[in-house]
């Protein structure tokens, strides 16, 4: 037995004594989330099916660096008298050339995992997740998200999801208004 603990204390060395990875370097597209840092009001509609009443709701939303490479967002609202937190983080992965990130709230389990991109203006980040169908919860379905920067303290986040005919519908529009 103290040869297996001995064995073990001496792969655990040999494995410290290499160097540690380089921190990442801080790429443009890092550079990019920082301007959705900040304390936001959030105007919303959602309509959750077709010809379906809207729900509108007022909230908030802060936005904070971790680090250089990433920012957390998180939000707050009342959705019809439920109250409604969520947290989205967002970073850029160079490996993958890509905007990765996650999403979670207080209305249901699922962890989403983002990956997106920028388009050529670099106004509108489209971030794709795969989740539950909201038709059949057995089933999953392609969302976007997508943030549109309309002016240093004004962007606009949209939901959709795609259907079975692969076109897009979407269910929520999010206005967010930067506060003094």
């Amino acid at each position: 037995m103290k040869t297996l603990a001995c064995l073990a204390l001496l792969a655990v060395g040999l494995s410290t004594a290499q160097d540690p990875p380089p921190p990442a370097e801080r790429r443009p597209e890092h550079e990019w989330l920082r301007q959705l840092v900040g304390d936001w009001r959030v105007s919303s509609e959602a309509t959750m099916e077709p010809g379906g009443e809207p729900m509108r709701s007022e909230g908030s939303e802060q936005v904070r660096s971790f680090g250089d490479l990433w920012v957390v967002c998180e939000g707050t609202a009342d959705f019809g008298g439920d109250p409604f937190r969520s947290m989205m983080t967002l970073g850029y992965d160079p490996d993958r050339e890509a905007f990765v990130g996650t999403w979670i709230d207080t209305m249901q389990t699922h962890l989403w995992t983002y990956v997106g991109s920028l388009d050529e203006a670099r106004r509108v980040l489209t971030l794709e997740a795969e989740g539950p169908s909201f038709g059949d919860p057995t089933k999953t379905a392609l969302y976007r998200d997508v943030i549109t920067i309309e002016g240093p303290d004004h962007k606009v986040l949209t939901s959709s999801i795609r259907g079975e005919d692969g076109a897009w519908t979407t269910f929520l529009r999010a206005d967010h208004r930067r506060d003094r």
